[in-house]
Parts: C-alpha cells; structure tokens; sequence
C-alpha cells in the first residue's frame, strides 16, 4: 500500500490518503461525471421509459376528457368497451376457427378480469360475468341468436363460466381494494414519520439555537460593559467564544438548507455517479476550513468507486460526524475515515479513539433528540441536529446510518447503493 497526499488537500499535514494509484491515473481511466444514457440494464426495461409512456398516454386529449368524468361513467364506458372488444374477438374466433368455444369463453373472462381491473367496485365485474355467458349463450351457441340454456351440457358449461368469471372478477377486486388499503396505510406511515423527524428536527433546532445564541448574547454584553476595564486577553477570549458560536449557527444553518434539497414528496433526492475519492476530498476541505487542527486519516478503495448520490449533501453528512468526532470524542489519536466497497453498496466508516457514546444514547441518538453535549467546560455544542440530519439525508439515499462502540472509542457508518434504484 502506498502512501500520497491528495492535490486539492495539499497543505494539510495531519490528512493521509492511502491509495496505490494517484487520483489523477484513475480519473483517465474513467469518467466520473459522465450521464447515464442506458434506457436497458441486464434485460430491463428503463423504468423512465415507462413512466415516459404513460405520462404521453394520459396527457392525450380524448383520454384527458375521459378522466375528468365522474367516476361511475368511466366504468360504464371501460366496461362497454371491455366487453364490446371481446365479442368483436370472439367474432373472429368463431369464425377462422373450427372448435372457437375455449377461445371464446377465455375470451370474455380476460374480458371480465380487465374490467374488475379498472373498474371501481363488483358490481361492474359480475354484471360484465353476467353479460358474457349471455354474449356466449346468445351469439356463438346453436341455436344461435336465441337464448338457449336446455340443451344436454350446456347448463354446467354455463355455470361454469360464469362461476369462474364472478370469482375472478371478486378476486381481482379484492386485490385492487388490498392494494389501495396497503398504499394508503403506507402513505399514512410515512407521513407520520415526517411529522416525527420534523418534530424532532424542531426540538433539536430550540436546543441548538439557544445555547450559542445565549452564549453570544453573553459575551458581547460583558464586552459592551466591561471592555474598558477587562485586560487584552480577557477580550480576546470574548471574542473568539463569539467566534466560534457564530461559525457553529452557520453550521446548523448550513445543516437546515441541505435537507431542502431532499423531496417532500417522495423523501428522495436527486442522484448522480459521483467519484467516492473526489466527495472525501471537497468534504475534507470544508472541514478543514472549520477546524484547521483536526487530525484526520483518510483511506479509499484501491479501485475507482462510482456512487450515485447527492455529492452536497453527503459531504455534509461527512462533515457532521466528522465535527462531531473531533469535538467530542476528546481522544489525541487520528479519527479514522475510509470507505469499503461491496458488491451492491458502499460503507462510509468514521471511527474515533475516545471516550466512545453512553449506551442509552446509542438507540436514539439519530432521532434529534440526543442533547449530548461536550464535556469541555463551555459545553455548548450539542449533537442532536447535525445526526438527525444525516439520518434524513442517508434514508434519502435509500441507505441505513448506523452508531456502535468499540473497544477504544465509537463509530459511525452508513450505506450508500451503488445502483440508483
């Protein structure tokens, strides 16, 4: 394993990149940014594609003015053209075929199936059962053009079918009512779980504000009052506590904006192929330019490691717990950051030396309402906001975040798919 310092860190003597190939060999072997223009992967089929077909389909004028009937019109209309569609079929079955009847009976059933499909209700499914065996009985049985049902085997074939067409027409309405309840009840649950993460973000935010605002209120009160008479150093330590609470709101500020770029709607963000290298990298810089003397060693996979992601905001999610390791860990030793690449995801690891997370925090402390704070005698940072946040960013991703202990400190980690799905 070699060792070589990254160009866009250069200067940062307390940051090691191990990797066997400079990032500039491997960026000519690939193209990072390069769009994804595949409509197939492995045989399937684009799921844009699709979605494209359909939103051309229901933007077409006729199929517009059909979806603003009312609802009971459009399953009148579905239901007549369902069932007038299989008597034209079953037309030219009876007469290109010698023995049509199977053909024709299937006929009506998928017939019946499309309409208990697309239909509200049963009661469109079992009049369109009714309808068929009378179509059959009427129109492709001798005698023909006459209702008939006394001659030897037809009763059974008759109640046959119309047995097997009501209970698929049941079925499937049942199915379609199940999966309307399911979608339903899974809308309600992740609108609870909104309404959670916002009131925990909310918690979070009133702990956070405070302390430093207090503390910044504070300072600059004593200043204003006392300056004349405080020695040099007294007025520095004023102003650099003041320092350092405003660089910790822009933080939080900072934290609050990335989550706006996450959908409301579908809790999801926008994903790109990004290079795992180059994210480590420009998240390293950002932190550097907050804490100049953290002492970080960085570790990426020998290959060149695509992910799809939100580079921005995963580089905040990096930020968080690296801040978080460097502030409260209280450990002398380097906060290890590296990334393992498996076959269907990608493990970001920060793992710290130190005092290591009570185990009653373990379990909630990505719920926003972990008001941990450090054991420095100021005590005003707390943790809460930045892990809540992550925890939002990474399910965004359709990843898992996780916290452990160790033996000599804590960790932390999260998943990341490599496939955008």
């Amino acid at each position: 394993m070699k060792h070589s310092s990254k160009s866009s860190v250069s200067g940062t003597s307390n940051e090691t990149f191990l990797k066997t190939e400079s990032a500039s060999s491997l960026q000519g072997s690939a193209e990072p940014n390069s769009p994804d223009t595949s409509i197939s992967n492995g045989g399937k089929t684009h799921p844009h594609k699709i979605d494209a077909l359909k939103n051309w389909f229901r933007t077409r004028p006729i199929v517009e003015k059909f979806c603003a009937l009312p609802t009971y019109i459009q399953s009148w209309g579905l239901t007549l053209f369902f069932m007038g569609t299989a008597t034209i079929i079953a037309f030219c079955f009876f007469h290109a075929l010698k023995n049509p009847t199977a053909n024709i009976a299937l006929t009506y059933i998928l017939a019946v199936f499309l309409v208990a499909r697309f239909t509200d209700g049963y009661s469109f499914g079992l009049f369109s059962s009714f309808v068929g065996v009378v179509c059959v009985n009427f129109l492709f049985t001798y005698p023909y053009f006459a209702l008939d049902f006394t001659m030897a085997g037809y009763p059974i074939t008759f109640v046959a079918m119309f047995s097997i067409s009501s209970i698929t027409s049941a079925i499937t309405s049942n199915m379609k009512t199940q999966a309307r309840v399911l979608a339903e009840r899974e809308k309600m649950l992740m609108e609870a779980e909104k309404e959670k993460m916002r009131a925990n973000l909310l918690r979070a935010i009133s702990h956070d504000l405070r302390t430093p605002l207090t503390s910044i209120i504070g300072s600059s009160t004593v200043y204003l009052e006392n300056g004349s008479s405080l020695p040099e150093v007294e007025k520095n330590a004023l102003v650099r506590h003041i320092l350092e609470d405003s660089n910790w709101l822009l933080n939080m500020v900072e934290n609050l904006l990335s989550v706006t770029r996450i959908n409301n709607e579908t809790a999801k963000v926008t994903k790109t192929s990004e290079p795992v290298e180059e994210v480590l990298s420009e998240a390293m810089i950002r932190l550097k330019k907050r804490l100049p003397d953290a002492n970080i060693h960085v570790r990426v996979p020998e290959e060149f490691l695509m992910v799809p992601m939100d580079a921005v905001l995963i580089e905040q999610v990096l930020i968080n717990l690296l801040e978080n390791a460097v502030v409260h860990a209280e450990s002398t030793e380097p906060i290890e950051c590296y990334v393992e690449s498996l076959s269907d995801y990608a493990i970001f690891h920060v793992r710290d030396y130190g005092v290591g997370i009570p185990p009653e925090k373990l379990a909630t402390i990505f719920d926003g309402s972990s008001s941990t704070t450090s054991t420095s005698p100021d005590g005003r940072k707390g943790m809460g906001i930045g892990l809540s946040i992550c925890k939002t960013i990474i399910l965004a991703h359709g990843g898992e975040i996780k916290a452990i202990n160790h033996t000599h400190g804590a960790e932390f980690y999260f998943t990341l798919p490599k496939e955008d799905k």
